[in-house]
């Protein structure tokens, strides 16, 4: 009998090795998994490359990931916001290498090595200092560079639902990077709202399939929200703790 699900995140978060590179999921705190960020602050995986859209928000998630010391590198789009505080700190201070890529290239890059695409020619980038040392080449009379996929060790995703095979669906846009980075990393991990028996997907509605998670975990609806709606709310120390651009439909 197939059953992909742990008992626990600490459970699902066991075995991430030092130095591994790991995809987080998410479009600032939307979709991102933050009950896994935490079991593996707990875990204490060091020396880690992560590669995800942000470069994390306010104190939580991903940010506490940096804040604990356990990131070398960060390979993301949009590594500064209004609440980037911890990123700012440490890279100002030259703890944590940042590799800056363009959003569309990163997904198509991460949506690459999942789709087994050996690299790309892309018009992204093209003229700037992202394009430096690499590749150029004019197709149709425009320029391009070549861009190579982005693989990884592990993928932490969160989705709504899934069922004890692994099949996944996801609430909104809060299905951002989730679905290419669970079919571009060698083990996908999954926290879910929700494990629900299996046939009560609807085979249509399915956006991973089982064959691309390995690991589910239930952990009960997200904080931030109550019913399915946005909660808005600050920290201890008064600054927002969602970030002001997110609503109740990103989550």
């Amino acid at each position: 009998m197939i059953d992909k699900t742990v008992p626990d995140a600490a459970t699902a978060v066991a075995g991430i090795p030092d130095g591994s590179t790991v995809m987080i999921g998410g479009f600032g705190r939307a979709g991102q998994p933050v009950e896994l960020i935490d079991a593996l602050i707990e875990q204490g995986a060091s020396d880690l490359t992560i590669v995800g859209n942000n470069a994390g928000n306010g104190d939580t998630g991903l940010a506490a990931l940096l804040a604990a010391g356990r990131v070398r590198k960060i390979v993301c789009s949009f590594p500064r916001q209004h609440d980037s505080w911890v990123f700012d700190g440490l890279y100002r201070d030259g703890k944590i290498e940042l590799e800056l890529v363009p959003q569309g290239n990163l997904a198509e890059r991460i949506r690459a090595a999942g789709a087994g695409i050996g690299a790309f020619f892309s018009p992204t980038g093209v003229g700037t200092q992202l394009a430096e040392g690499k590749e150029a080449r004019e197709i149709d009379g425009r320029q391009f560079v070549l861009e190579y996929p982005i693989k990884a060790d592990f993928a932490l995703v969160s989705a709504l639902k899934g069922d004890r095979w692994g099949n996944l669906v996801y609430r909104k846009t809060a299905r951002n990077f989730g679905p290419i980075m669970a079919s571009a990393a060698t083990t996908t991990i999954v926290q879910v709202d929700e494990v629900v028996p299996l046939g009560s997907l609807d085979p249509e509605n399915v956006v991973t399939p089982g064959i691309f998670v390995d690991r589910v975990i239930a952990v009960g609806e997200r904080r931030w929200l109550e019913g399915g709606e946005f909660v808005g709310g600050v920290d201890l120390e008064g600054r927002s703790a969602v970030p002001a651009a997110e609503t109740e439909v990103d989550q």
